[in-house]
Parts: structure tokens; C-alpha cells; sequence
């Protein structure tokens, strides 16, 4: 539409908005009325009109098999839109066309804004199928021409009211006629439906909505004035109504066709099982977080637990393994408590690689600087959580072995993660500039416990690839290419 509109009519972005808002809402006035809706905006040059929207009900047959969208159509072709426009009213003149041996009615409606016809609404009804119509379709089409004239008027779509037209109720899901007074004079049955599981056990029609609304949805203190009014349709509003175990989405729509509000539309849908299915998984996801929030807490236990015995022991050789045991430990609990914090089971794994690097550089025999250059991105927990141990292995290794107490020096740890396609991998590189390797060393032989689980990890759970090699110059580079999941 935008294209549209830019290119060939001299609309401002305000009209524009207006269109769009239009738009938005005009699926109701398709599905009341039974019939195909197509926006036509007169050209900049006025000797023309383009096509900018379409709508098809989902009530009733289409009227139209092809897009019309974009399509011109010079002046004088349809004098329906003609009159329409230059008028400014609700023309219904005229036989019905056939079309593909089908006859269609053709209604034009103008779209009004501020005073100024903007364009024109062709409605196009397919009679094919036409028969004797029941209350439902009455109602339905008492409540289009309402709207039609509504929008003739300038007064719908509601200005500064945005719906959510994909969570919004239609008109199928359960409708709602009220008078001036909020009284009920037709409920279809889908909207009775809804009531009968809010607890309603008589007829709707003849009821004043927005009481019977109240007490059927009572709350602990006096009625709820503001949940009348909205039942009542007094004003556009959205709500949701609850009682007796049922959940009530609610739309009022006042109609005024001639300025006057002579009553009202109501759209209401069921949406008790799908609330029932969104506590579920909001307890559920409260659960998954409070079990990572239990597991890190356990975990920090544990560590401090090491802490204390490494303390307490003579052995030097002994207080460094619990030491490095506390490390290992404390990289598991730092992905947990992520995982704690988030809705689902990835976390970005470029905030727990930086806390990695404080916990270990805190280590560090020398003045020695480790720094991060790349992202490594959005990974699952069943690649985070080893990875953490990896890199924790990785730069404790590199302090401990490549610089001599009080040596200054830079660790880096660089990611590099490839497109995002089902075999993605994630490259990470940490280079020392330290004392290098020693002579003759094989890192798939050589190596203390850290490399081994290293290895292990890596190639063992995560299917990767490991190696460490002389980096250029001096120092050492350590690589690691592990297969990962697309980022979503």
C-alpha cells in the first residue's frame, strides 16, 4: 500500500496512517457484509484509480478470483466510484455485473478523513448463493451498514484505537448486538456459547449486557463500573471477563452512523482453554528457571565447600587441583544461573564468556590482560554448558603455563561464528604471547588433566574439533571448532 499510494496519489502520510488503520479494521466489514472489499484511491493527476487493498470475507463466497491489487481503472469505467467520490456518499445505483457468470452487487462507500473523501470502498457481494437470510445474517448486515456509514462519515475507524487484529475477536467467534441502552436485541449463538461458560443460565437478548456481565464476573469489592461500561459499548474497548472457570475476550464497537450512538457491537471469543494452556506454560517455564536457579545454588555450595577443604590442607599440589575443581565447578553455575534468567534453554554465551574470563584472570600469577574480540552468539544450553568448561580449561591452562609470576602479558579470546545454516560451527581461538609450548609437545597425548577433559569435551560431547599450536611470533594459540545450532 505504501508503494501504491506514494507513487501514484498525492495522499499525505497522515492520510496514509489513516488508510493503514482503515485496513486494519476492515476484515469485520468484509465478514458482516458478506462481500469482497477493494480500496480504490483516485491518482495524483485525477484522471484515474489504483487499487491499494483487498479484503475477502470469510463469511460468504469471493467475488473476485484474481488480486487486485495495483491494478488502474481511468474514470468514467466504474460510475459507481465516480459518484462516490465526487458526492461523497453511499452509492448502491445499478443492475448487478456478471462476472465469470457470476452476478455481483456492487456498492461503493467513500473514505472519509477530516472532511475529505481519500478514496473509495467497492464492496462487492457474490449473489450466487443467495437465499432467505436468517436473524444472524440480518444482523450481520444491519451492523455492515452501520460501519458503511460510519466510514462515509469519517467517525471509523477509531482514531488512536490500535487493534491487534490477529488476537482480536471476529465476527464468527461470537457477536453481539445492543441498543442505545446496552439491552441485548441479538446474540448469536457462538456468543451465547461464551456466556453458558461464564455461568449464564437464560437467554442473552432482552438482558442488560453490561450487569449481567458484572455479576457473572463478580469481583471482591462494589461492581465494576468501568467492565459495565466496556460490556455496555459505550466506548471501543478490549478486555477479557473471567468467571466460573471460563475466560471472555471482549470487543465494543459503538455504532454511530449518524453521529449519534444508536448502539453498539460486541465480538467476544472463548479463549478459556488457550489462557488455560498459557498458565501452563508460564508454570512450566517458571519451574525450568527455578530448577537452574536451585542447580547454581547447589553448585556455588559445592565450590564454596571445595574452597574451605583446599584451605585447610598442606599440601600445595592438593590446594591447587581443589582450587582449579572450584573453577570447573564455578563455570557450570555461571550457565545455569543464565539459564535461570531467560525463557528458554539458549543463552548468549558472549555475557557468560566474559565472566569466564574475569573468574579465571582473577588466577593469574602476573599482571596478565585477557580480552574477548568477536561474539560468539546465541548458543543452546547442551553446547553452553560444556563450552564454558572448555574455554574455563583453556585460559586457566594459558595463565598458569605461559607466564612466570609477575610476567606481564595478553590472552586473547576470539569467536567467530560462521552463517547462520544447519552446520554452522563457531570458531574460538585463545592466543597467549607467553613462553610458547616446550619442545616435542602433542597435544593429543601430552597434557595435564585440563587438556584431557578439554579433548574430551570437545570432540567427545560437543563433536568438535581441538588442537594447540606455536602462534606467529611467540606464545601459544589454542583452536577450537565446534558445530552449533543456527541462531534464531
Amino acid at each position: 500500500m505504501n508503494d501504491l499510494v506514494r507513487q501514484h496519489t498525492a495522499l499525505s502520510e497522515s492520510d496514509l496512517e489513516w488508510l493503514h488503520l482503515l485496513v486494519s479494521e476492515w476484515q469485520l466489514l468484509s465478514d458482516l457484509s458478506f462481500a469482497d472489499l477493494v480500496l480504490w484511491v483516485p491518482t495524483l493527476d485525477g484522471t484515474r484509480y489504483v487499487s491499494v487493498a483487498q479484503m475477502r470475507p470469510n463469511t460468504g463466497p469471493t467475488s473476485y478470483q484474481d488480486d487486485m491489487v495495483g491494478h488502474l481503472v481511468p474514470r468514467g469505467r466504474r460510475p459507481l466510484l465516480d459518484a462516490a467520490l465526487d458526492e461523497g456518499r453511499i452509492v448502491r445505483e445499478g443492475d448487478p455485473e456478471w462476472r465469470e457468470e457470476v452476478p455481483v452487487r456492487v456498492e461503493s462507500i467513500p473514505v472519509r478523513r477530516e472532511g475529505r473523501v481519500l478514496g473509495v470502498i467497492a464492496r462487492n457481494t457474490n449473489l450466487l448463493t443467495v437465499r432467505t437470510p436468517s436473524r444472524l445474517e440480518l444482523t450481520y448486515l444491519q451492523s455492515a451498514s452501520d460501519l458503511a456509514q460510519m466510514i462515509a462519515a469519517g467517525s471509523f475507524p477509531f482514531p488512536g484505537e490500535q487493534v491487534d487484529m490477529d488476537s482480536a475477536p471476529r465476527a464468527g467467534d461470537g457477536l453481539i448486538r445492543l441498543d442505545a441502552e446496552g439491552i441485548v436485541q441479538y446474540a448469536s449463538p457462538n456468543a451465547l456459547s461464551a456466556y453458558h461458560r461464564l455461568g449464564l443460565a437464560a437467554d442473552l437478548v432482552g438482558q442488560h449486557l453490561g450487569q449481567i456481565t458484572a455479576e457473572l464476573a463478580p469481583s471482591r469489592g462494589p461492581v465494576d463500573e468501568a467492565l459495565v461500561k466496556l460490556a455496555s459499548g459505550y466506548a471501543p474497548r478490549e478486555a477479557e471477563v473471567e468467571g466460573n472457570g471460563g475466560v471472555i475476550q471482549f470487543r465494543a464497537i459503538p455504532l454511530k452512523p449518524k453521529g449519534t450512538r444508536i448502539g453498539s457491537l460486541v465480538l467476544l471469543r472463548d479463549v478459556t482453554e488457550l489462557r488455560r494452556r498459557e498458565r501452563e506454560l508460564i508454570t512450566k517455564d517458571a519451574t525450568i528457571r527455578e530448577i537452574h536457579h536451585r542447580v547454581k545454588n547447589n553448585l556455588q555450595t559445592v565450590a564454596a565447600l571445595l574452597r574451605l577443604q583446599a584451605r585447610r590442607m598442606e599440601s600445595v599440589s592438593g590446594r591447587e587441583a581443589l582450587n582449579e575443581a572450584v573453577r570447573r565447578v564455578g563455570s557450570i553455575a555461571i550457565v545455569h544461573e543464565t539459564l535461570s534468567q531467560n525463557l528458554d534453554e539458549r543463552v548468549e554465551f558472549d555475557e557468560i564468556a566474559d565472566r569466564v574470563i574475569a573468574m579465571v584472570a582473577e588466577i593469574s600469577p602476573g599482571k596478565v590482560t585477557c580480552r574477548r574480540n568477536g561474539r560468539f552468539g546465541i548458543l543452546d544450553a547442551e553446547v553452553a554448558t560444556p563450552l564454558s568448561m572448555v574455554l574455563t580449561e583453556v585460559l586457566q591452562n594459558a595463565l598458569e603455563h605461559a607466564f612466570a609470576p609477575g610476567e606481564t602479558g595478553t590472552v586473547d579470546v576470539t569467536a567467530v561464528r560462521g552463517e547462520p545454516r544447519a552446520d554452522a560451527r563457531l570458531l574460538i581461538t585463545v592466543t597467549d604471547d607467553g613462553r610458547g609450548l616446550p619442545e616435542g609437545f602433542d597435544p593429543k597425548r601430552a597434557g595435564n588433566l585440563g587438556l584431557q577433559i578439554v579433548r574430551t569435551l570437545v570432540e567427545g560431547e560437543l563433536g568438535g574439533t581441538f588442537d594447540m599450536q606455536p602462534a606467529t611470533g611467540r606464545g601459544t594459540r589454542v583452536v577450537l571448532d565446534v558445530p552449533v545450532q543456527p541462531q534464531k
